[in-house]
């Protein structure tokens, strides 16, 4: 299904991610961790071709992601599902509306067909009774649903999640989580971008990490969910020591 090899990313002159080896199965749930700003979202970014990839070879679905022409980009995300941190959705149309307008942009055309299908991707999410709803009217956790219910809209073969959970309390985002496992038992692959590990603890499956411009195999676990925050409360405190030595020693230059 997505097969990286060697894989170079960079943003202008940034490489955000270099010599990235990577494999993906049908039917695979893979969570990519990580600090904030470590690579996690441009990876997503270079596999739905907003960014370029920039050496290395990279195939998807059949696509060669390197040489992909842009009239066929449309095709390929087609075959996607993707789930946004910020949902993403048109504030002024219902949840029908925009699950109605991604289906007539993307060739559904009956609207008995369109109906049904509506139908059954909310009900898939158990969102079936909120169809005439507006985006403003949901919480956090049901904008979300309609989200994942909009990417499961053209039966994807992969769903790309980035930070789904970023915007929601602990309670719904094990909910949401827990509807993309199921969704992945069903045969539907997901790659989900995370910095909370206690959602990856509580939710098993297979983990890479981004760290240090570098993509490494982490298993199927985490040893100490609250490491990365450990790591950073640990930087922290050097840098603070660092600034305290500075200021004794200048004022015994005084």
């Amino acid at each position: 299904m997505l097969e990286l090899k060697n894989v170079e990313i960079r943003r202008k002159e940034n490489i955000i991610l270099r010599d990235a080896s990577f494999s993906l199965h049908h039917g695979e749930f893979v969570y990519v961790i990580g600090k904030v700003g470590s690579g996690k979202s441009s990876l997503l970014k270079a596999l739905y071709c907003e960014i370029p990839i920039h050496s290395g070879e990279a195939q998807m679905l059949q696509y060669n992601l390197r040489k992909i022409r842009r009239r066929e980009i449309p095709y390929l995300r087609r075959r996607l599902g993707i789930v946004f941190q910020d949902f993403q959705l048109l504030i002024d149309r219902s949840v029908e509306k925009n699950l109605a307008f991604v289906l007539r942009a993307t060739g559904w055309k009956k609207k008995n067909d369109i109906r049904q299908r509506i139908n059954s991707v909310l009900a898939q999410v158990g969102m079936q009774n909120k169809g005439y709803k507006m985006p403003h009217e949901l919480s956090g956790g049901e904008q979300q649903r309609i989200v994942i219910a909009r990417a499961l809209l053209n039966d994807p073969a992969l769903i790309l999640a980035d930070e789904p959970t970023g915007n929601l309390d602990p309670e719904t985002s094990f909910q949401i989580v827990r509807l993309l496992h199921d969704i992945c038992q069903k045969g539907t692959a997901v790659i989900m971008t995370t910095h909370n590990y206690q959602i990856v603890s509580n939710f098993p499956a297979r983990i890479i990490k981004c760290e240090n411009a570098f993509l490494s195999e982490v298993g199927n676990s985490i040893e100490n969910p609250n490491q990365e925050e450990e790591d950073e409360t640990e930087e922290e405190r050097e840098e603070k020591q660092q600034k305290e030595e500075q200021q004794l020693n200048s004022e015994d230059i005084l």
